[in-house]
């Protein structure tokens, strides 16, 4: 006979009291905590906290669940709806890579700081740097904190130890004198010269070159849109992103979206050499159904494509250097510097948003200054006659 308060109560065959508290489903699965002690009285004392913590929390910890299942749920249904496309790759490969086959089979509710440390330390055994193990350790983190908010886990294991330290990054970038060799040797070239222009002489990002677009060419350059891909969910083939994210679909996974902060929407004024350059471009480029400013054999380019062909013009150069495409971006920074062009307005062309900075590009002393920057960044660059006549694929 079951007193009262005492819920679901049992003895087993091992002799056992056995309690069973009903907890709120996932997913339309039915989930339960069992709870076994040898003494009743003990077992009841027990379930009664746990029914309070119940109450307060919502949720309980079960032992049920292993770091595989929780981390791909996460995955599917917290982290695809709240982050960015880039972000959630970055955290899906994370998981598939270095979490999952270090610690994906222990119990949840069983992951210790000691846990933590084994994927950082399996990754550095990989021979990969530390900034890799920090990022899993923020993921662990970010993951496991939903856990603890949803009440399968009592504590973050993640904050019980310290995330490794970020490793110095050894980027290369194009110097300056580099940058105009290298555009020299481009702009020989009429399929890719335009596009790599733009890169060097803008510092826009990978993606917003490859989404520039004719009506966002004028005597300014609207760097507010940019290609990226996005990976669609499994149950209805939409792109796996928020709700309120911002997108147009262009062609397969590939979409334009936003930058991924309003401070990265830039205008910015469009001058000689690279207006001239574009213009030339866009004359002789034929149409497409996107309105895009670069193509490839009439499609829009993967932003991998691009990187490929970015590496395969650097060898064409001479350059054996291991200058990423998105490192367009710094030696563009290092000419502006160089032409005199002042720090705020240098991180006003380029969106970065390092330190505090106004700002106002929106009025009209601003955008004089703007111009003039531009300016002084362009008179680095000298274009060579051959470039005027070729004609753009």
């Amino acid at each position: 006979m079951r007193g009262k308060g005492e819920g679901s109560i049992f003895k087993d065959k091992r002799g056992l009291w056995n309690g069973v508290i009903e907890l709120p489903s996932h997913g339309g699965d039915r989930r339960r905590k069992v709870i076994r002690r040898k003494d009743k009285k003990a077992l009841i004392d027990e379930m009664r906290r746990q029914t309070a913590e119940l109450s307060r929390r919502g949720d309980l910890p079960t032992g049920g669940q292993t770091v595989d299942q929780w981390m791909n749920y996460w995955l599917r249904e917290v982290a695809a709806k709240t982050v960015r496309p880039n972000t959630y790759d970055g955290y899906r490969r994370t998981v598939e890579n270095h979490i999952i086959p270090a610690i994906g089979k222990t119990k949840l509710d069983k992951v210790t700081a000691t846990h933590i440390r084994r994927v950082h330390d399996a990754i550095t055994e990989k021979g990969m740097k530390s900034t890799t193990a920090l990022l899993a350790h923020r993921v662990m983190s970010v993951s496991f904190k939903i856990a603890v908010r949803e009440g399968r886990l009592g504590r973050n294991p993640a904050e019980m130890t310290a995330a490794p330290r970020k490793a110095r990054p050894e980027l290369e970038a194009l110097t300056g004198a580099e940058a105009i060799h290298f555009l020299d040797h481009a702009l020989r070239d009429p399929i890719h010269g335009a596009k790599w222009a733009t890169a060097l002489m803008s510092g826009a990002r990978r993606g917003e070159v490859l989404g520039l677009q004719r009506d966002r060419v004028t005597d300014v350059l609207d760097l507010s849109w940019q290609l990226i891909r996005i990976a669609k969910t499994e149950t209805d083939g939409k792109p796996n992103v928020p709700d309120d994210y911002e997108y147009q679909h262009v062609k397969g996974g590939l979409y334009l979206t936003r930058p991924k902060s309003s401070k990265s929407w830039r205008i910015i004024p469009l001058v000689d050499p690279l207006k001239g350059i574009l213009e030339r471009h866009m004359e002789h480029a034929p149409d497409n159904p996107w309105g895009l400013v670069f193509t490839r054999d009439g499609n829009p380019i993967s932003p991998d494509q691009a990187s490929r062909d970015w590496r395969t013009s650097l060898a064409a150069a001479g350059i054996e250097k291991n200058v990423r495409l998105h490192d367009a971006r710094h030696s563009a920074v290092d000419l502006l510097f160089e032409a005199g062009v002042p720090e705020d307005l240098i991180m006003e062309i380029v969106g970065h948003s390092v330190r505090s900075t106004t700002r106002g590009y929106k009025t009209a002393q601003n955008r004089q200054r703007l111009l003039g920057a531009m300016e002084q960044f362009s008179k680095l660059f000298v274009v060579p006659p051959h470039t005027r006549e070729i004609d753009a694929a």
